[in-house]
C-alpha cells in the first residue's frame, strides 16, 4: 500500500494547486472583463460612426452635385 504524503508536502502541493487554480480564475475572469469592454465600446462607436458617414455621403453629394 501506498503511504501518505508527509504533511509538509500535501500542504505545498494544496498551496500550488489553490494558487494555479486562482491564476486561471482570474485569466477568465480578465477575459470576460475584456470581451465586455469590447461589447460596449463597440456598441457605442458603431452607431456614432454610422451617423458621420451617412453626413459625410450627404456632404459629399451637396459638394459635387
Amino acid at each position: 500500500m501506498s503511504q501518505p504524503h508527509a504533511e509538509g508536502e500535501s500542504s505545498s502541493v494544496g498551496r500550488f494547486g489553490k494558487h494555479v487554480l486562482a491564476g486561471l480564475v482570474l485569466l477568465i475572469a480578465a477575459w470576460v472583463v475584456i470581451k465586455l469592454v469590447i461589447g460596449i465600446v463597440t456598441a457605442l462607436f458603431v452607431p456614432i460612426l454610422l451617423i458621420v458617414a451617412v453626413v459625410a455621403i450627404i456632404w459629399a453629394v451637396r459638394v459635387l452635385f
